[in-house]
């Protein structure tokens, strides 16, 4: 590996075909997935996605992909939380609404986007980014929260 694509990856990575994995996990056609990503519950990705390493897909809401994405190494993308079942102790349960990336977006590095966003086609993310709102097609989005860049 280091000699021939001058780079090192951890274990599971080399034994595992990021194209076969998405393709076993009925994603579209040219998609990669990492080995180190965990995908949870109905996650659908469109063609020609790049799914980084060490990311979290939660589909337990549902959470759709599209084509032509590039979802960086850390990004955390969400269609649950749990804030409502730990403030209550337990009492109520978890939230679930369904989040959704529009095609052709890249989602930059450690970016958390939370349940019910809708990512417009085309926007970029900034690293390290919360998102918690939707934003429209063609959206520069960045920050803490996330807000519209200029």
């Amino acid at each position: 590996m280091k000699s021939k694509y001058n780079r090192t990856l951890p274990i599971g990575e080399l034994f595992n075909d990021r194209w076969e994995k998405a393709q076993f996990l009925g994603y579209g056609k040219g998609t990669s997935v990492y080995d180190s990503c965990v995908t949870l519950g109905d996650v659908e990705i469109g063609e020609n996605t790049w799914i980084g390493p060490f990311t979290v897909l939660d589909g337990s809401g549902k959470l759709k992909i599209g084509n032509n994405c590039s979802i960086s190494a850390g990004v955390q993308i969400y269609t649950h939380d749990s804030v409502q079942w730990a403030v209550s102790g337990g009492i109520k349960g978890y939230e679930y609404s369904s989040t959704i990336i529009g095609d052709n977006c890249y989602i930059g590095p450690n970016t958390i986007i939370s349940k019910g966003v809708i990512i417009g086609k085309g926007s970029i993310i900034g690293a390290n980014s919360f998102v918690n709102k939707s934003f429209p097609e063609g959206s520069k989005i960045g920050g803490s929260p996330a807000k519209e860049l200029q």
